[in-house]
C-alpha cells in the first residue's frame, strides 16, 4: 500500500511525525480517512478517536479540536491536544465527563451549552481511546 509523510502537531509538541497508509481523523462533518494521494483539502477537525495506520498494524489516539491539511503526498494536522491511550489519565478524563455532564443539566445559555458538549465529547473520546486502546501498536 502506498504511502504519505504525516505530521500531527499540538501547541506543546509533534505528537507524530512519519511514513503512514492512512489516518482516520475525526472532522465536522463526520470521520474523514487520509490515504496516499488524497485530493488536496482543508477540514475542521472534532474531539474523537484518531486512527494511524502504518506498516500494516493500526493504532488509536485521542485528538482534540483543531483542523488539518490534506496535499497528494503529506499531510499537517493541528489540534489542541493529542493522546495515546497510555497517556491519557482515566481519573481526569472521568471527572471532566462528570463536570460536562453537571453543566449541561443546568444549560445557562445556549453558549455555555454548546461549550459543554464539546467539553463532554472530548472527556468520552478519551475514555473510549484509554479504555479500546493499548500501550503498542495492534495488528
Amino acid at each position: 500500500m502506498d504511502k504519505f509523510f504525516l505530521e500531527i502537531i499540538t501547541p506543546e509538541k509533534t505528537f507524530f511525525r512519519g511514513e503512514v497508509e492512512s489516518i482516520n481523523i475525526p472532522s465536522v462533518g463526520g470521520a474523514c480517512t487520509v490515504m496516499a494521494g488524497h485530493q488536496p483539502m482543508v477540514f475542521a477537525v472534532e474531539p474523537g478517536i484518531l486512527t494511524l495506520t502504518a506498516d500494516g498494524v493500526t493504532k488509536e489516539a485521542f485528538m482534540s479540536e483543531g483542523f488539518v491539511e490534506v496535499r497528494p503526498d503529506e499531510t499537517i494536522a493541528f489540534s489542541e491536544a493529542v493522546e495515546w491511550p497510555e497517556d491519557i489519565d482515566e481519573r481526569r478524563a472521568q471527572e471532566a465527563k462528570e463536570r460536562a455532564e453537571e453543566m449541561i443539566r443546568r444549560n445557562r445559555s445556549a453558549s455555555e451549552y454548546k461549550l459543554n458538549r464539546i467539553a463532554l465529547q472530548r472527556a468520552f473520546a478519551r475514555l473510549r481511546v484509554k479504555h479500546h486502546g493499548d500501550a503498542g501498536w495492534k495488528d
